[in-house]
């Protein structure tokens, strides 16, 4: 029987087994730039269109399962962050953006360079000096007290039967405050060692604004609930990833599981680490990109044996080596295999490593999708 991509992807996340593998490629962010055929700073600066749309429009353009984690959830605190833009400056091939976020215990700022054809780069980020900063730097993670779910609502009408929307809510520790540092990911890991019990509040703070977005995202009625950050374990020891990120995993999957509502976890890089601990220690559905060597560690087929009895597991064709540099046998060959590693009784999506770059060429993922409809029909 034909499934709509929507029921397929909300079969396959609750580990059941749909019409065939859902096909999902990682092409959350350059490669519906490139299909606008349009300066990038037109979607990432003017919202002409919203990214939101232009991923919309990729996902049938290739025909594919739609996957879109960052629905628009505006969360409300008595203490906001307010963002202002004190400049935007046209440069060449570039935009430059000056920021400034006001806060009740003063005032940061930060510049983001937009280039003509590729993706925005923080230039200068909020947290200069983590003690200085810090009584700034924790409002960025308030007490959260009402949500506006309308731009949700519109995105849910146009996603339609195309896919699922979930709600990322963000991730404790390194792996995401680097986006906030001077210095990334040093400054940050400095911090940990040299600050560890401000470090830590400011975790304790996280923690709980993300529980906090995760029940009002239930109630907006969300697919599925993310968490986890890029790199997780390629950032910092798996002994860090167990004090900073892992409790907030393991409230949020029972928060999710207790309301019938899908969790999903994402670190790219290395992750079979994350994957047997998420298995046996929290109530975590589904798991991403599980990215091969050497961009990851993961072996599709030893973790399907081993945690796909519940696990929905997502991966984990490579982005530069077959996607970007293969040839279509390549990824047909590639495809192939991920499916005989993983596809077995359902709960696994065909996908991609981390975000497909800028210049996949668009055959590649036409075949992806044509495998997975072919040779992954159950």
């Amino acid at each position: 029987m034909f499934m709509t991509p929507r029921e397929r992807m909300l079969i396959t996340m609750r580990h059941g087994k749909a019409d065939c593998v859902p096909a999902s490629p990682d092409i959350s962010n350059m490669i519906p730039c490139r299909l606008q055929k349009r300066p990038f700073w037109e979607i990432y600066v003017f919202n002409n269109p919203p990214l939101w749309k232009a991923l919309f429009e990729a996902f049938e353009y290739f025909d594919c399962d739609g996957y879109y984690d960052e629905c628009q959830i505006d969360f409300k605190a008595k203490d906001n962050v307010l963002k202002e833009r004190i400049y935007l400056l046209r440069k060449n091939d570039r935009y430059i953006e000056k920021l400034i976020y006001k806060t009740t215990a003063g005032n940061m700022t930060e510049t983001v360079v937009y280039p003509e054809y590729d993706a925005p780069t923080k230039v200068e980020k909020v947290v200069k000096n983590f003690i200085e900063d810090f009584e700034k730097y924790k409002l960025f993670y308030p007490d959260i007290c009402s949500y506006d779910a309308s731009v949700f609502n519109i995105q849910k009408e146009e996603m339609g039967n195309r896919g699922v929307i979930g709600k990322y809510v963000g991730s404790p520790g390194i792996a995401t405050m680097i986006s906030f540092f001077q210095g990334s990911l040093e400054a940050a890991t400095y911090a940990y060692f040299d600050h560890h019990d401000e470090f830590m509040d400011v975790v304790r703070q996280q923690h709980r604004c993300i529980l906090r977005k995760t029940e009002m995202a239930i109630d907006a009625g969300v697919d599925f609930v993310g968490i986890g950050g890029s790199g997780d374990i390629t950032l910092q020891s798996p002994e860090m990833w167990r004090e900073t990120v892992l409790p907030t995993i393991k409230e949020l999957t029972k928060i999710c599981r207790q309301a019938g509502v899908i969790s999903q976890l994402h670190t790219c890089g290395k992750e079979r680490y994350v994957v047997e601990a998420c298995y046996n220690e929290t109530e975590l559905d589904l798991i991403n990109p599980l990215e091969p060597p050497q961009m990851g560690d993961v072996d599709l087929g030893e973790v399907k044996v081993k945690f796909g009895d519940r696990l929905c597991l997502m991966g984990n064709l490579h982005t530069s080596n077959v996607m970007l540099q293969g040839s279509t046998k390549d990824v047909e060959e590639a495809c192939k295999k991920a499916i005989d590693d993983a596809g077995k009784n359902g709960g696994f999506i065909l996908s991609t490593g981390d975000q497909c770059g800028r210049d996949t060429p668009d055959e590649n993922i036409f075949k992806m999708v044509e495998v997975a409809r072919t040779y992954g029909k159950y």
